[in-house]
This record gives structure tokens, C-alpha cells and sequence, in this order.
């Protein structure tokens, strides 16, 4: 992992409020970065020579509406999301094309159809992995993926098994619905190695390819191929195989928006990528020689990839150890001047997707000032129960009750 040690101190410099906005901030609090992550946008268009139509973007990590915003700005319009309010906000945001690659079942297909009639100028299409699935789509307006389980082993038909894929393909156009292409994610190919990750993806993308011959030979074109998050992005920009012509082929790596310690740890430092959210903490306490304790517990950066899950900028010596779930403790070197209470660090998330979604808002921040507050808007889910009379009024209450916290729309 990529540590506090590795990212330029122009980085710190960059990222600290004025002292006169520190004193309006309640910590925790995440910070955005508007101009990075235009920066990050553009640092990706050019890795795909200036093919807008060859990357798809999980919203997953961009999760706000703003952010998404920034993307259309850019001219990308096309999307992958994992939910519903993901779905929803990128619709909202300007999105035109949107693919949800999350297994749509029950009441949350119903949602997706529900979405997908209110905005009739949005393309909508999801992943599907077996005719009962394929059912569920009927009569509706939207697309079809065959989700490919590339070695994941998390949601997808194994690549292998292409005779059953390509029945799949056949009973989805017996039903007169559209078949998209195939959806291959690759998340799990993390090799710290380049060489050794290329390899990896290599001989998966192959079969790949030998799937969509089956497909064609079968008389059943693929119109897209959706692969690789931000891991596996190099390998699959880097594929002969994907250059051919016919093969209309994207990217879906979402991370690279914001970047975190893990990203920036497995992508070319030519790329130029920078991180363009942090979480601005306080120290809080001197709970024993050699300590400090910050306002950022396991509720505000997440530790799903483990320990530590954070750097603080501007001082590589400190060392964040596992959290509970409002404290974060920090290790401070002998010899090491140790932080005031009251005092507030920056901290670089090792995971920044599911960092992101601990926060109902967020800090635009640039040049030291805070332009704007506004919501994680596709934080968390939509409330669960379907719209019916009894639902509405749920809703209706519920709306009320957020109301009364919600924040003054304008800049600050």
C-alpha cells in the first residue's frame, strides 16, 4: 500500500483550509476537491486517447451528484451504478446511458423499470445471469448484459461455460428485449506486480474474446463489452485484443475520480492521478505517552481493506492503528513533535468509496476555501418499501422529519 511517505507534499500544501474556514468546520468532515477531480477526469480521457465512449464510470465512488455533474461537463454520460439512488442521481446529473451492474431481483427490478419509465430519454440496462432473470424483464424498455464471472467468483456465469451463455443471449432476444453485451468485471486481480497483474488479466481477456467469437458464430452480435475496475485499468487499455474494430469495448474503472492510498499504489505515477477527497479530522485527546486520538473512528474512514486505513498528509512519520468507531488513535515517533489538542490533520482514506459513503455531506474545497456544502447524494439506499398508499405516507413523514435538517441551498 502506498504511504503518507509517496504522495508530494505539494498534496498537503494544497489540501489545508484557512485558518478563518477551520474555525466554521465541524470534524469530521470529508472534503472534495472540484479542480482534482476535473484533473482526475481529464488524466483518464487521455489514457483513452479521447474516447469518451470508451470509459463507463461506477458512480459508486463519485456517489455525488455534483461530482457525476462534473463528468457530463467532460462530455461522459454513460455510467455503470450498483443501486438504486446511484441509478437515480446519475439520471438526475445529466446521465443518458446507464447500466446498472448489480443483480436487479424483487421489488428492486421493480424499482429499476419504475426509473427507467420516468426518464424515457435514459437508456437503462442491467446484468442478468440466468433465464429467470431474463423474465423479469419482459415488456420493459430495458437493455440486457450477461454478467461474466471472470474468476471473482461474486455474482456472473463462469467465462467458461459458453454454450450456456449463449443460450442465454438466444432466450433474451426469444423474448424481444435487447441483448447488450457482456459485463466482466475483474476486481479481484490486485497483483502488486504490473507484470504479474497483466498476465492475469491477459489470459482472462483472451477467453474473452473467444466468447464473443461463440457469440457471433452463433448469429448473436455483442454490442459492448463493459470491463475492468481502476486494478485491472492498464491491462485492459494495454490489450491488442480490444483495439479490434468491431469490439466496442469500455472501461468502467470509477476510482480514479477521487483516488485513495490503494489506487494510487497500483497505477502508473506518469498517469498523474492525484487525490481529490480527504477527511479533515481534530486530534481530540493525549490518552498516553507516545498517542494522540482524531474525531475519525470507523464510522468516518472505512477499514474494509484493512489496517492502517488511512495516511495523514504532511506527516509520514504518524501512523493511524485500528480504530473504534468514533476514535481514531495515531502513534507518534519519539522524538517527533506531537500534534496539539484542537489541532486538525489530513487524512488520505485507503478505501475512498465506502469513506465517501460514511458522510451525509460534503466540502467542495479550493484554494484554501470552501465553496460550496453539499449532499453525498447517492449515500446509502432509497427507503425500501415500493411506492402504495401506506408507503406515501411513510415517505411523507419521513420527508418532514429531514427537512428539518437540511441545509440552506447557495454558496458559502
Amino acid at each position: 500500500m502506498i504511504g503518507a511517505k509517496m504522495i508530494p507534499q505539494a498534496c498537503f500544501s494544497d489540501a489545508q483550509l484557512s485558518t478563518e474556514t477551520l474555525g466554521r468546520v465541524m470534524t469530521p468532515a470529508l472534503l472534495i476537491y472540484p479542480n482534482i477531480v476535473d484533473d482526475n477526469i481529464v488524466a483518464t480521457l487521455r489514457l483513452v486517447n479521447g474516447q469518451i465512449d470508451r470509459w463507463r464510470p461506477h458512480v459508486k465512488t463519485a456517489k455525488l451528484e455534483a461530482t457525476m455533474r462534473q463528468f457530463v461537463a467532460r462530455g461522459i454520460r454513460q455510467f455503470k451504478c450498483a443501486t438504486t439512488l446511484e441509478l437515480l442521481t446519475a439520471c438526475e446529473a445529466g446521465g443518458r446511458d446507464l447500466l446498472m451492474a448489480y443483480p436487479s431481483i424483487g421489488a428492486r427490478a421493480r424499482r429499476v423499470r419504475e426509473i427507467a419509465s420516468r426518464y424515457k430519454e435514459v437508456r437503462v440496462s442491467v446484468v442478468v445471469e440466468n433465464a429467470h432473470e431474463v423474465e423479469a424483464w419482459r415488456g420493459s424498455r430495458i437493455d440486457l448484459f450477461i454478467d461474466i464471472n471472470p474468476g471473482m467468483d461474486r455474482t456472473g456465469i463462469d467465462q467458461w461455460r459458453t454454450g450456456e451463455i449463449v443460450q442465454l443471449a438466444r432466450k433474451i432476444e426469444l423474448q424481444k428485449l435487447r441483448f447488450a453485451g457482456l459485463h466482466y468485471y475483474d476486481g479481484h486481480l490486485r497483483h502488486a506486480s504490473m507484470d504479474e497483474r497483466k498476465v492475469a488479466a491477459y489470459a482472462g481477456y483472451a477467453q474473452l474474446l473467444a466468447l464473443i467469437e461463440a457469440l457471433h458464430e452463433a448469429k448473436v452480435p455483442v454490442a459492448e463489452v463493459v470491463t475492468s475496475g481502476t486494478p485491472t485499468l492498464p491491462c485492459a487499455l494495454a490489450f491488442p485484443g480490444f483495439k479490434i474494430a468491431e469490439i466496442k469495448h469500455k472501461v468502467s474503472a470509477g476510482t480514479v475520480v477521487y483516488n485513495d492510498l490503494t489506487s494510487l499504489s497500483q497505477l502508473p505515477v506518469e498517469w498523474g492521478y492525484k487525490l481529490a477527497a480527504l477527511v479533515v479530522t481534530t486530534v481530540i485527546s493525549h490518552p498516553a505517552p507516545g498517542l494522540i486520538t482524531c474525531d475519525a473512528g470507523l464510522k468516518t474512514v472505512s477499514v474494509d481493506r484493512g489496517f492502517p486505513n488511512c495516511a495523514v498528509l504532511g506527516f509520514p512519520e504518524l501512523e493511524p492503528v485500528a480504530p473504534s468507531e468514533e476514535h481514531l488513535c495515531i502513534r507518534v515517533p519519539r522524538g517527533t513533535a506531537i500534534p496539539e489538542i484542537g489541532g486538525v490533520l489530513y487524512l488520505a482514506p485507503r478505501h475512498v468509496c465506502t469513506t465517501v459513503n460514511n458522510f451525509d455531506h460534503a466540502l467542495l474545497v479550493q484554494d484554501g476555501r470552501i465553496l460550496d456544502v453539499v449532499p453525498v447524494s447517492a449515500r446509502g439506499r432509497e427507503a425500501p418499501l415500493l411506492k402504495t398508499r401506506r408507503y406515501s405516507s411513510f415517505t411523507s413523514r419521513s420527508k418532514k422529519r429531514s427537512a428539518l435538517g437540511r441545509l440552506p441551498k447557495g454558496r458559502l
